[in-house]
């Protein structure tokens, strides 16, 4: 077992452990919000967002959209797939956005000889007490890095299906509550690598989004060599918001007013990937809830309280690609599934009351929180 955990153990009392309480209950002592969280003010969510991407880009070179990906995805209360070669900055991007925030990091190392166990969790038997306690795993924590993710066998990547998707862990028949936020960071060698396991399509779609990184272009590169050669930039990260405020971050997102035109045009969006020629296996439901959630973050990252067209369409490649599996004739052709997406989207025609804006916004949404912008024009799609 081979991972670490910040703030956590501190959080713990002495002496206290999980035997008592209900069927579901949480860690005792962890930070948990006493009331629900309160929707932040436009200016406050603005300043909140704009210092997570200021840290961020301090340390990860040339990369402005993954970083505000993957802010999109922590406030849509998603998981994020980081895939790409080694050596571009997956791991730095994922610590990164964890030191961001002040609240608890774990990191697990996910090897062939890794257990589902060392990741949820395992009952001990006290001889003291001679009772069995629950030492908690890794996964209790608000953010967790899963590195090298495809390493681990199936047997230890399902042990994170019910913490991902329903933020708990049962343990010998007692389910325990995960704290808020909750999200997990994995990373990924492409499945060609050596060594490696694909991950099964029922944890691929347990994730939001997947981001690959790419190299860097020329003058990112430069910049790295000059300024990462003494000391990792990383080790100057301090955290920037509290968990507290990326609870009330997320809070603003929910109230982001989605209308009916949005939601028909993203149920379109998913029926067409379904019956596409191109797929043995379209987008799922629940990738439609999830890509109407990544969206409502990019409209609050835009400065508006509801949704437009454009924002569905920015983040539905990451949203979806990774979800669905190209025909195999397809596949010979040169089609990807990020060209599956792409041509979906321009056959789904947009009318002009998506791509306008709501008569009042601020009525259906967090009380006009979030300030309005000007409707987004688009291309025409039909």
């Amino acid at each position: 077992m081979d991972y670490h955990r910040t703030s956590l153990d501190e959080a713990l009392p002495e002496g206290q452990n999980l035997r008592e309480g209900s069927a579901v209950t949480g860690l005792p002592g962890t930070r948990r919000a006493a009331q629900p969280p309160v929707a932040m003010d436009a200016e406050a969510f603005s300043s909140a967002s704009e210092r997570i991407l200021t840290a961020i880009n301090t340390v990860i070179d040339g990369k402005a959209e993954a970083a505000k990906l993957a802010l999109t995805v922590l406030l849509a209360q998603g998981h994020l797939l980081l895939e790409d070669v080694p050596g571009v900055g997956k791991t730095l991007l994922a610590k990164t956005l964890a030191r961001t925030i002040d609240c608890s990091v774990s990191r697990i190392q996910f090897t062939p000889d890794l257990l589902p166990s060392d990741v949820t969790g395992v009952s001990i038997y006290n001889q003291a007490s001679r009772s069995f306690e629950f030492r908690p795993g890794a996964v209790f924590a608000n953010i967790v890095i899963g590195d090298e993710i495809n390493r681990a066998s199936a047997k230890t990547q399902s042990a994170l299906l019910e913490c991902m998707e329903e933020h708990q862990v049962t343990v010998d028949g007692k389910s325990y509550k995960l704290d808020e936020p909750f999200m997990v960071v994995a990373t990924q060698n492409p499945i060609e690598m050596e060594g490696t396991y694909p991950l099964p399509e029922a944890q691929r779609d347990r994730f939001m989004a997947r981001i690959s990184m790419g190299y860097p272009d020329k003058d990112a590169e430069m910049e790295m060599l000059e300024t990462h050669q003494a000391t990792s930039p990383l080790t100057k990260v301090t955290a920037v918001v509290t968990a507290s405020e990326v609870a009330s971050m997320i809070a603003t997102v929910r109230q982001v007013y989605v209308s009916r035109s949005i939601k028909e045009y993203t149920v379109a969006l998913g029926r067409a990937t379904r019956d596409s020629g191109l797929l043995r296996l379209g987008a799922s439901p629940r990738s439609m809830l999830q890509l109407l959630r990544a969206a409502k973050a990019t409209a609050a990252l835009e400065g508006r309280d509801y949704v437009l067209p454009d924002d569905v369409v920015s983040v539905a490649e990451a949203v979806l690609a990774h979800r669905i599996i190209l025909d195999r004739k397809a596949a010979s052709t040169g089609e990807t599934a990020q060209s599956v997406i792409r041509a979906v989207l321009a056959k789904i025609p947009v009318s002009p009351e998506m791509a306008a804006a709501p008569a009042s916004p601020a009525g259906h949404a967090a009380g006009g929180r979030v300030a309005a912008a000007p409707a987004a024009t688009l291309p025409d799609r039909r």
